[in-house]
């Protein structure tokens, strides 16, 4: 009797496809990620506040500030590939799809994403982040 025996490495399957807007969405979260790997982790709350009081904030602030803030919010660091990799993460088919509901404007969408990884004290300071980020970019 032979076991049964997948020829995975010679039958590779195709890594899928992202859309344009959705990777650039995602390296721009991987470049910053790079970018703050030495800087000290920030408490969420605060980072949100001076953001929301800044009028002058750009997208690179709001991405700094989740990804920084990452760790906080969802109890774990985040993995984050180098830019430019076509395989994803969980956690950044996590951010993409969260992205993306933002984008969209589903509620139902980001509220199931959030409440699945987010602790509650955490969901609307995400949210805001997420959303100032993905208004930067064409995410349907």
């Amino acid at each position: 009797m032979q076991p049964l025996r997948r020829e995975l490495d010679r039958e590779r399957l195709p890594e899928p496809q992202i859309a344009g807007d959705m990777f650039n969405f995602l390296n721009h979260l991987r470049f910053v990620a790079m970018q703050c790997r030495s800087m000290p982790r920030t408490d969420l709350f605060k980072a949100c506040a001076l953001l929301h009081g800044a009028e002058d904030a750009n997208r690179q602030a709001h991405a700094e500030a989740l990804v920084r803030c990452l760790p906080e919010a969802l109890g774990k660091p985040a993995r984050l590939l180098a830019p430019g990799v076509s395989e994803t993460t969980f956690d950044e088919n996590w951010l993409m799809q969260l992205g993306s509901a933002s984008a969209r404007g589903d509620a139902s969408s980001m509220a199931f994403l959030l409440n699945s990884r987010v602790g509650k004290e955490n969901r609307r300071l995400i949210r805001f982040l997420v959303g100032r980020i993905s208004e930067c970019f064409s995410l349907y």
